[in-house]
C-alpha cells in the first residue's frame, strides 16, 4: 500500500472525526454488522481486538455503525471464519491467515511464516513494503478485503513433557502444531498433530501428545499447560511476528458510506497496534508467575534451529515452483525480508544485545 493510502487509513481519530462531522453522520444510515472471531473470549487479548474495533467504529460514527462481536463457535467454529465471510453469513471476521493454508499456502503471508518477519517487519511490509497490495490481490479471489488486526510478537516455542537436548530427540515426537510450522517439524522427524485449543491440555496430560505450542506466557498460563508439561521452550521460530487480520466481505465493504470505511480503517489500525502493546506488557508478568511454578525455561538447541530454517525455506521454494499465487508474493516477500534483516541486525539487534547483556543495577 502506498504511504498516502496508509496515512488515510490509519490517520487517527482527528482525521476521521473531521470527515464525519455531525451533519454528515446525521445523513448516513445505521449499519449493523456481525464479526465472528476465531478466538474464545477467555483469550481476552486476541479476542479483544475485535471489541476494540467495534467500540472505536461506534465512537467515531456516533453509534451509526455498529459491529457485534461473536466468539469462536457462537456462529461458526473458529477455523471456519473465512468461509463465513466469503459466503456472506457474516460481514467480517477476526482471524489468522495461516489457519487457511490448506486452501492455499499463500494465506500464510498474511500472518507469519517460519523464520520470516518479526512483528515490526511484518507491519513495515504490509503498510510500506507492498505487502498489503499483494495480499489484497490474493484475497480478491476469495471476495475478501484484508486489514491488519493485531500481532502477538514473537511467540514461545511450546511445552514439552521431556527435555529436547538435540535434533535427534525430535524423531517420533508427537507435537500439537498446525500449518507450515507443522510441516517444518515433520521434516525434522516429529509427528505434528492438529488439535483445537480446548483439546490440548487433556492430550498433554494423558500423554497422547508429547508437546504443544500455543502463543506465549499470558495465554499459555491461562490454559494451564505448565501443570502437565514443565519444559517451556523458546523461540517459536515458526511464528516470529504473527499478524492477525480483519477480513471483510468485499461486497459488504462496497456498500459502506465512505465515512464509515474511513472509520473502519482507522479503528482497525488502532486495534492492530494495541494488541502488540498489551502482550508486551502482560507477557513478562505472566512468565514470572510461570517460573514460580517450577517451569524450566529452555532454548531450542542450535542444531534444531538450523535444521528448521533449512527445512522451512526448502518448503517455500518447492511451493513457489508449483503455486503461482505463492510465488508472486514469496518473490517480493523474500527480497523485503533480506533488506529488513540487514537493517535490524545493524541497529536494533546490536543495541538490544548490548543492553540485555549489560544490565543497569
Amino acid at each position: 500500500m502506498e504511504r498516502r493510502n496508509f496515512l488515510k487509513g490509519a490517520g487517527g481519530a482527528g482525521i476521521v472525526a473531521a470527515s464525519v462531522a455531525a451533519p454528515a453522520i446525521a445523513a448516513e444510515p445505521t449499519v449493523q454488522w456481525r464479526l465472528t472471531s476465531s478466538f474464545p473470549k477467555s483469550l481476552d487479548t486476541i479476542y479483544g481486538a475485535g471489541e476494540t474495533l467495534a467500540k472505536r467504529v461506534s465512537d467515531i460514527t456516533e453509534g451509526k455503525f455498529q459491529i457485534k462481536v461473536y466468539a469462536a463457535g457462537e456462529i461458526v467454529p473458529g477455523l471456519q471464519a473465512l468461509d463465513a465471510v466469503q459466503q456472506g453469513t457474516v460481514q467480517l471476521c477476526h482471524t489468522a491467515g495461516y489457519y487457511y493454508v490448506g486452501k492455499n499456502k499463500a494465506f500464510a503471508f498474511d500472518a507469519a511464516l517460519p523464520f520470516g518477519l518479526t512483528s515490526r517487519q511484518q507491519a513495515a511490509w504490509m503498510y510500506f513494503g507492498g505487502g498489503m497490495q499483494l495480499m489484497r490481490d490474493f484475497y480478491r479471489e476469495f471476495n475478501v478485503i484484508n486489514f491488519p488486526g493485531g500481532n502477538t510478537g514473537a511467540q514461545m516455542g511450546g511445552w514439552f513433557r521431556k527435555e529436547v537436548k538435540s535434533l535427534a530427540d525430535v524423531k517420533g515426537l508427537k507435537m500439537r502444531i498446525p500449518g507450515i510450522g507443522g510441516e517444518v517439524w515433520a521434516r525434522l522427524g516429529a509427528v505434528p498433530q492438529t488439535l483445537a485449543g480446548g483439546d490440548i491440555y487433556p492430550a498433554l496430560e494423558k500423554g497422547t501428545i508429547d508437546a504443544a505450542e500455543w502463543v506465549g506466557p499470558y495465554d499459555d498460563e491461562k490454559l494451564g499447560f505448565y501443570k502437565v508439561a514443565k519444559h517451556y521452550y523458546y523461540p517459536g521460530f515458526w511464528e516470529p511476528g504473527p499478524q492477525l487480520s480483519f477480513l471483510v466481505n468485499a461486497a459488504e465493504w462496497a456498500k459502506l458510506p465512505k465515512h464509515f470505511q474511513a472509520a473502519f480503517e482507522a479503528a482497525a489500525a488502532e486495534a492492530n497496534i494495541t494488541m502488540q502493546a498489551e502482550y508486551d506488557a502482560k507477557n513478562p508478568l505472566a512468565l514470572a508467575k510461570l517460573l514460580q511454578n517450577q517451569v524450566k525455561l529452555l532454548r531450542y538447541p542450535t542444531d534444531l534451529l538450523k535444521a528448521g530454517q533449512t527445512a522451512a525455506f526448502a518448503i517455500y521454494e518447492e511451493e513457489a515452483a508449483k503455486n503461482p499465487a505463492f510465488k508472486k508474493i514469496y518473490t517480493e516477500w523474500k527480497k523485503f525480508r533480506s533488506l529488513e534483516h540487514a537493517w535490524f541486525n545493524l541497529a536494533e539487534t546490536q543495541l538490544e544485545s548490548f543492553m540485555y547483556s549489560n544490565k543497569v543495577k
